[in-house]
């Protein structure tokens, strides 16, 4: 379902917008929260092609610059976790882990551009933590401060992260060669999180159904745009021109034009035909984590379905679901292996 004439209006009379792309190539991870693993996805028709243990409450996962290795953060249940599971994606299995020590329930996680490190949200220590992955170690602890820091997101050059605090409702700005942080008011329940191609950084907030977009250096708020029904992950598509924000107790994925933050469609994820399961948000499909495929052509972004345990497949022509595909208990963390994008023009 897409809630934008306008829209429906320009596919129609672009037919070679509606012609099929690409075939999808590749594997899509999928982290399990209720079931501690994580299944692996054929992006060609989302059959299972395998199952990997990860420590418990795997809540998001990171794939290397290479993609040769994935990691997924143990978040754990009803005993705070203090674990990350590493993935050898060649072989489709774990390959080890790293022990976090003090630093408990670790949430969001992304490698550095140079894959030899990896920033952690730990909710437990208020820290953005450093992990060397060569060693497998704790390099070093940035205290974010009180608030539940959550999701972490990195400038394009890598030298400075963003960390959003669902409690405290903001948005803190880390310089990784020194630490100095600076934290500036973002919205209620600020979690969703990620970098635009222009640098500016998009936060969603849940309580408050907005996104804030905010100024990279200072952190002023640039502009902020109304997406109601708890808006939870902020994505991009490969191409930069999309936000994607889903909506979990909405339903919905929204889309914005990232240059003028103008709302281009919503689309609606949950299946009429079906009854969904109780989540944290009562009886819901509960959207949450999302990814856009690698290569623009592809046309494809996924969105992990918990309170269905699917995935749902959208079509970003046409901005509509396209296909369903089966996963564990409580879906949220996504990750691609194996689909590069194409190569950049000269």
């Amino acid at each position: 379902m897409i809630r934008s004439s306008a829209l429906v209006l320009a596919t129609l009379c672009a037919g070679a917008l509606a012609a099929p792309g690409p075939a999808a190539v590749g594997e899509l991870l999928v982290g399990n929260k209720s079931d501690d693993t994580v299944w692996r996805l054929s992006l060609e028709d989302g059959r299972r092609l395998g199952e990997i243990a990860t420590a418990p409450g795997p809540h998001e996962i990171a794939v290397s610059p290479d993609g040769r290795l994935a990691v997924v953060t143990g978040y754990g249940g009803a005993q705070p976790g203090n674990r990350l599971t590493l993935i050898d994606t060649a072989a489709g299995s774990a390959s080890g882990e790293v022990d976090l020590g003090e630093h408990a329930r670790p949430h969001g996680v992304r490698f550095t551009p140079d894959g030899g490190r990896l920033l952690v949200t730990t909710e437990d220590s208020g820290a953005l933590v450093v992990v060397d992955v060569q060693s497998r170690t704790v390099e070093r602890a940035i205290d974010v401060g009180k608030g539940v820091g959550h999701m972490v997101a990195l400038s394009r050059d890598g030298a400075v992260a963003y960390v959003s605090k669902i409690a405290a409702g903001t948005v803190v700005r880390v310089d990784l060669a020194d630490g100095a942080t600076l934290e500036r008011p973002a919205g209620g329940g600020a979690e969703g999180l990620e970098v635009a191609p222009d640098g500016s950084v998009w936060v969603g907030n849940r309580e408050d159904g907005t996104v804030t977009v905010h100024d990279p250096g200072t952190l002023a708020v640039r502009a902020i745009l109304q997406s109601p029904g708890f808006p939870i992950r902020v994505v991009f598509t490969a191409d930069g021109r999309h936000a994607l924000v889903t909506n979990a107790r909405a339903g919905t994925l929204a889309v914005f034009d990232a240059a003028s933050c103008e709302t281009v469609a919503e689309v609606a994820l949950a299946d009429p035909d079906r009854e969904y399961r109780d989540t944290m948000l009562g009886r819901a499909a509960l959207p949450i984590g999302a990814l856009a495929h690698p290569d623009p052509a592809v046309a494809r972004v996924y969105v992990a379905i918990s309170g269905g345990n699917e995935i749902a497949v959208v079509d970003s022509r046409t901005w509509s679901v396209v296909a369903r595909w089966r996963t564990g208990n409580e879906p949220d963390a996504l990750g691609i292996v194996g689909a590069a994008p194409p190569p950049a023009l000269p």
